[in-house]
């Protein structure tokens, strides 16, 4: 699925993953491909991903790597949309 994080800024993320896991405001949820269409408010947490890790160097500095392998990047809140496979974060 196609995961695209974008902030105030710019988007700092675009790429193909297998699984992205957020913190939604009811509680922390993932979704995987062919995942139901969900949209959702995010709170204070950590968006996680697994997959294309190709993060532009610019942007960098906000992401870290997981002792499993995920790459986390730190929000203050957001909104997030999954339709067709493509999973759309604003994240502040």
């Amino acid at each position: 699925m196609h995961l695209e994080i974008v902030s105030p800024e710019a988007t700092l993320f675009s790429g193909e993953v297998s699984s992205v896991t957020v913190p939604g405001i009811n509680g922390e949820f993932q979704m995987l491909e062919n995942h139901a269409p969900i949209v959702s408010l995010l709170q204070e947490g950590e968006v996680r991903f697994t997959g294309n890790t190709g993060i532009a160097e610019e942007f960098s500095d906000r992401f870290r790597k997981s002792t499993d392998g995920k790459t986390i990047l730190p929000i203050r809140s957001g909104t997030i949309e999954l339709k067709n496979n493509r999973v759309i974060v604003l994240a502040d």
